[in-house]
């Protein structure tokens, strides 16, 4: 079970870096079905033109499918192999 104060301060120290940015997504594309919720990750990544998205959430995995707009998936995992290759 996660803790909610572990997630809280890694949310604070997310927004309070200098290489985040803010986003406010005026579309909402709508590409996942099975958990609206989760469309405000997406819609987040197309217009901030972002490389991937990292998702452990297999609802995310629809992503694989759409052609338009494409945004990649990785697991945690291959994320962190691309880390270690920088």
């Amino acid at each position: 079970m996660a803790n909610p104060f572990v997630a809280d301060n890694i949310v604070n120290a997310i927004k309070r870096s200098p290489f985040t940015k803010h986003f406010d997504p005026r579309f909402r594309f709508m590409l996942i079905e099975q958990d609206e919720d989760d469309n405000k990750f997406t819609d987040c990544a197309v217009i901030a033109n972002a490389d991937y998205i990292v998702s452990e959430d297999n609802h995310f995995n629809v992503l694989k499918r759409v052609s338009f707009p494409k945004l990649n998936l990785l697991t945690l995992d291959e994320f962190l192999h691309d880390l270690q290759l920088l």
